[in-house]
C-alpha cells in the first residue's frame, strides 16, 4: 500500500530536520576552526549541495545567527533546568557544568560581531542574564560564594573553560571539567581565600564584541 500524503509529508519534514541538524553541526565545526570560512566549506563538510544549504539559510550571516541563537537557547534551557534544583550551590555549579559541557561559549567568543542580532535574540539574551543572576544570587545566599564575586565573573569563567581545547574531544571535555572545578574552588568561600585582584568586571563591559564589524 502506498504511503498516504500525510505520512509522506511527515517523512519529508523529518528528513529536513535531520539535514538541518547535519548542516548546523558542520557549520559549528567549520566556524569554530575559522569564523571567516566561506559558506561553501559548510556544505562540503555536511555533504550537501550548496543549493540545499541556501534553501535553509539566506547566506552566511543567517547561518551564523542561527548557530549563536541555538547556543543562547541552550544556555537558557540549562539555567531553567538548574533553577529546579533545591540546593542553591548545587544548582549554580550544575548550571555551569552543563553550559561548559555543551560548549556554548566557544561559539559566542568566535562569532560575536560577525552578524546583526535579531530582536528575539535580544529578548533571549535578557532572559539568559536574568536566569544567570538568579542562580548567582542563590549561590550567594547559600553562603558558599565569595562576597566579592559578581555575576559578570561567570562570563569570564565560561570563556576560560571554552578556551581549553585539544585534538581529542573527549580529553577536551575532561580538561574543561577540571578547569571549571579549579575556577569554582576560586569562587567558593574559604578560611584562606584572598581578595580577588583588580576591579570586578562591570555590567556591559564586554558588549562591544557584539557590535557588527565591517
Amino acid at each position: 500500500m502506498p504511503n498516504s500524503p500525510g505520512k509522506t509529508l511527515a517523512g519529508r519534514r523529518a528528513q529536513a530536520a535531520r539535514n538541518d541538524e547535519v548542516i548546523l553541526e558542520a557549520a559549528r565545526a567549520v566556524f569554530l576552526d575559522d569564523p571567516k570560512a566561506p559558506i561553501a566549506a559548510v556544505a562540503e563538510r555536511a555533504g550537501v549541495g550548496i543549493s540545499a544549504l541556501y534553501r535553509r539559510y539566506a547566506g552566511k550571516e543567517d547561518l551564523l545567527r542561527q548557530l549563536c541563537h541555538a547556543g543562547l537557547r541552550r544556555y537558557v534551557a540549562e539555567a531553567e533546568a538548574a533553577l529546579a534544583e533545591p540546593d542553591d550551590w548545587t544548582a549554580f555549579s550544575a548550571f555551569l557544568t552543563q553550559v561548559v559541557d555543551a560548549d556554548v561559549h566557544s561559539l559566542t567568543v568566535h562569532l560575536a560581531g560577525t552578524f546583526t542580532p535579531t530582536e528575539e535574540m535580544g529578548r533571549d539574551a535578557t532572559r539568559a542574564g536574568e536566569l544567570a543572576t538568579a542562580l548567582f544570587e542563590r549561590a550567594r545566599a547559600s553562603g558558599r560564594l565569595r562576597p566579592d564575586a559578581v555575576v559578570q565573573d561567570l562570563g569570564l569563567l565560561l570563556e576560560a573553560c571554552a578556551a581549553v581545547r585539544v585534538p581529542d574531544s573527549e580529553r577536551t571535555g575532561q580538561l574543561r571539567r577540571r578547569q571549571l572545578a579549579v575556577l569554582l574552588a576560586g569562587l567558593s568561600t574559604g578560611p584562606a581565600a584572598d581578595p580577588l585582584p583588580g576591579p570586578a568586571p562591570a555590567a556591559g563591559e564586554f558588549d562591544w564584541r557584539w557590535r557588527r564589524r565591517e
